[in-house]
């Protein structure tokens, strides 16, 4: 069994489809309850992110870590330290408008990517969310991007 707080990159590239599976089952409970059930990860909240597919149009909805920053939140394509950028990534920087829903709330949200300088600025409000982003930045060669949320 692979350990994801020890994997490897590659490791975690295999993990991928499995995580898919669990997203969408994670969706349908955490939306049917208010997210008292499988609103958490690591013992650290999550939240329903709704976006606009890249190329298909189609909307997908995503569970992530819940970063909240000023009036919204901070959206990390962590994707544990994997070699590659999630596939929602893309979606993010062509279809920027979102919803966030955390718990039973819900808010319109524009996602704009962060600067390098801006990063620096909020990767400590990520990893006190989340202390496991450190860990996945180190695991990989690539710059973990960040989106920055806020209010349409």
């Amino acid at each position: 069994m692979i350990n994801i707080k020890t994997a490897t990159s590659e490791e975690m590239a295999k993990i991928i489809p499995y995580l898919k599976v669990f997203s969408s089952l994670n969706e349908k409970i955490y939306r049917w309850t208010g997210g008292r059930l499988l609103g958490k990860l690591a013992g650290r909240d999550i939240m329903l992110v709704t976006m606009t597919g890249a190329k298909s149009g189609k909307t997908r909805v995503i569970p992530l870590m819940h970063v909240p920053y000023k009036e919204g939140v901070i959206i990390v394509a962590s994707q544990g330290g994997a070699p590659n950028n999630p596939v929602w990534f893309n979606n993010l920087v062509v279809n920027p408008e979102v919803e966030v829903q955390y718990k039973s709330n819900k808010m319109k949200l524009c996602a704009r990517r962060a600067d390098a300088e801006e990063k620096a600025e909020v990767w400590p409000v990520c990893c006190e969310h989340y202390p496991d982003y450190d860990v996945y930045q180190k695991r990989t060669g690539r710059d973990i991007p960040v989106f920055i949320a806020e209010p349409r």
